[in-house]
C-alpha cells in the first residue's frame, strides 16, 4: 500500500507578512518558508501508519524551486520518495487549479491506500483543497480528523467539534485531513536528513500531468486582486482611572459604542 501526503512550504507564521506590489499575491520571497506545521502532523500520521502497516510512503508538493525543502524534511522524517510540481504557470493559483494539479500527481501513484493532508494551510486558510481533491479522484473524504486508525481494509477516524465527537469510517482507498490534535510531529534525526539527500524526488510540471492537454493552457486562478491597502494602525484605546465613578464611565462607554 502507497500512502499519499500532500504538504505545501509556507511563509513562517512568526514573521511578517506583506503582499507583492504586481499582483497583491502574498510575497514569499522577503520572509522565511517553512513546513506548514499542519503538514507536518499530516507527514506523521503516515509514517506512523507506515511503520504499523508496512506502507511506502510519497510526499507530494506543489511549488516553486524552493519548495523541494518540505519535501526533503518530510523524506528526512522518514518518507520512502517525493514528487515535486514545480512550473511557473502555476503561480498565484487558486484552490480549484491547486486541487486539479495535485490530483493529478496522486494519480501517478500506483497502490494507491491513502492520501493525507492538513485541514487547512496556514497562509491560504482555505480549509478546501483536501475535499477537493478527494472529489476529484472519486476517493471518499475522512476531514478535519483527530484520530485515526487503518485495518482490514477500512479507515476510521474520529472528528471533534464544538457540537460534539463523530466517528467516521471507509473503505479504502480514501482521503483523511488532519488538525493540530492528531499528533506531535517527530524530528528529523541527522541520519535521516543524510538519508534524504540520496531519496528520489521527481520533478514534474502540467505538460507531464496533463499530455493530452488541447494546448490552450490550464486556467491557474478565477480571480484576481485589484487592490490592497495596509490595514491601519491599531489606536489607542481608552483608560477609565477609578474616581469612584469608573462604573458609570464604563457604561456610559458601553452604551457610546452600541455594545449594550
Amino acid at each position: 500500500m502507497n500512502i499519499v501526503v500532500l504538504v505545501k512550504q509556507v511563509p513562517d507564521t512568526s514573521a511578517e507578512r506583506t503582499l507583492s506590489g504586481a499582483d497583491h499575491t502574498l510575497d514569499r520571497e522577503s520572509v522565511d518558508l517553512v513546513l506548514d506545521e499542519i503538514d507536518e502532523r499530516a507527514a506523521e500520521e503516515a509514517l506512523t501508519l507506515k511503520e504499523a502497516v508496512g506502507a511506502e510512503v510519497t510526499v507530494v508538493s506543489m511549488g516553486p524551486d524552493a519548495a523541494l525543502d518540505a519535501i526533503r524534511k518530510v523524506l528526512a522524517m522518514g518518507a520512502d520518495r517525493g514528487i515535486h510540481i514545480c512550473d511557473d504557470r502555476l503561480r498565484g493559483a487558486d484552490v480549484v487549479t491547486t486541487a486539479r494539479v495535485l490530483a493529478a500527481a496522486v494519480r501517478t501513484v500506483g497502490d494507491l491506500g491513502l492520501v493525507l493532508a492538513g485541514n487547512a494551510t496556514t497562509d491560504g486558510q482555505a480549509s478546501a483543497v483536501p475535499a477537493m481533491v478527494a472529489d476529484l479522484l472519486g476517493l471518499p473524504q475522512l476531514t478535519h480528523a483527530r484520530e485515526l486508525n487503518v485495518d482490514a481494509g477500512r479507515v476510521r477516524a474520529e472528528r471533534e467539534t464544538e457540537q460534539g465527537e463523530t466517528t467516521l469510517d471507509a473503505p479504502l482507498p480514501a482521503l483523511v485531513s488532519v488538525t493540530e490534535k492528531i499528533n506531535e510531529p517527530r524530528y528529523p534525526s541527522f541520519k535521516g536528513i543524510m538519508a534524504a539527500k540520496k531519496k528520489p524526488v521527481e520533478t514534474v510540471g502540467l505538460d507531464d500531468l496533463f499530455p493530452d492537454a488541447d494546448g490552450t493552457g490550464i486556467l491557474t486562478t478565477r480571480t484576481r486582486v485589484v487592490e490592497a491597502v495596509p490595514r491601519p494602525a491599531r489606536a489607542a484605546g481608552t483608560r477609565v482611572t477609578d474616581d469612584g465613578t469608573a462604573g458609570r464611565q464604563l457604561v456610559e462607554y458601553l452604551i457610546a459604542q452600541k455594545l449594550v
